[in-house]
């Protein structure tokens, strides 16, 4: 014995395609969340966000590479700079000196040393970044 079918209609319905229009409003969507992301990260920088902390006890005056993984620190704590030696494994104090006003006192006062290529990487950077060109004391 066999059942009865009951013939289901068909339908030419085709299903939804992704359109331009719907790609167009995918692509403005994302625009609008990195520009967004942008926006913060510009207002972040421009009203000082990042440096919260600036008050610091401890401050990084000068820093020089050595080594691959070696370097001379020269830090500020209170009125006293510390030159350290920086190693992977350890930290040792080169030597101590009364804290100075400027860096540029700084740097006669230290052995001048070439910059490193990422030093002026640094240095373009930042003077692309703030629209004013940076002139190193003489």
């Amino acid at each position: 014995m066999s059942l009865p079918t009951v013939p289901t209609p068909v339908h030419d319905v085709a299903p939804a395609a992704v359109g331009a229009s719907g790609l167009l409003q995918a692509g403005f969507g994302m625009a609008a969340v990195v520009g967004l992301i942008f926006l913060c990260a510009w207002l972040a920088r421009r009203f000082g966000l990042q440096r919260l902390g600036s008050g610091q006890l401890v401050k990084v005056v000068s820093s020089a590479a050595v080594g691959q993984r070696e370097r001379v620190v020269v830090v500020e704590v209170g009125d006293t700079w510390l030159v350290l030696g920086v190693t992977p494994s350890q930290v040792n104090t080169l030597h101590t000196l009364p804290a100075q006003a400027h860096a540029a006192a700084a740097a006669s006062a230290l052995p001048s040393v070439a910059p490193t290529p990422v030093e002026l990487f640094a240095r373009k950077l930042r003077e692309a970044l703030s629209g004013k060109p940076h002139r190193p004391a003489p």
